[in-house]
């Protein structure tokens, strides 16, 4: 009996290892940047983020810049500040030998604003007025190729 009471921790203690764990996973890994509430419907977001979904981050910079649809200064500003999340979270490393890639964008359906139109013999309408919220995360390809070979070296030996 006391075996068991000299191994057993404190509830705090594990709590705050677990998050100190949590955060030290956090320090490495891919980078998000969230936007919310943007005024644009979901279904015009989505079409831009399917442009550069996959995309290498300088290549889907261009395209953003070059896009005429009505999300992508937005999601041109958006991509600029996950990068500079990747910077801040990795001081060390040069973003041109890091190679960053868009790993996920995803576009979800935020507020609705609800408003009434009015209409032909004293009828109203109801105008949706919709908003998005928008997901980007950004890694890099260095580290993924380098996990793959350790891993295929592992299961060779």
């Amino acid at each position: 009996m006391a075996e068991a009471t000299a191994k057993k921790t404190k509830r705090s203690v594990v709590k705050r290892e677990k998050r100190d764990a949590r955060k030290e996973a956090a320090k490495t890994g891919p980078v998000v940047a969230k936007l919310v509430n943007v005024p644009t419907s979901p279904r015009k977001m989505r079409l831009v983020a399917d442009l550069i979904r996959g995309e290498r981050v300088n290549k889907a910079l261009n395209i953003l810049k070059y896009e005429p649809k009505v999300g992508s200064p937005k999601l041109e500003k958006l991509l600029l500040s996950a990068i500079a999340n990747w910077g801040n979270k990795n001081q060390d490393a040069k973003l041109e030998e890091a190679d960053l890639y868009v790993k996920e964008i995803f576009v979800d359906g935020g507020r609705q604003l609800k408003r009434l139109r009015p209409a032909p013999q004293g009828r109203a309408h109801r105008i949706r007025k919709r908003s998005n919220h928008v997901t980007l995360i950004i890694d890099s390809l260095k580290k993924i190729g380098a996990e793959v070979v350790t891993e295929e070296k592992e299961t060779k030996e």
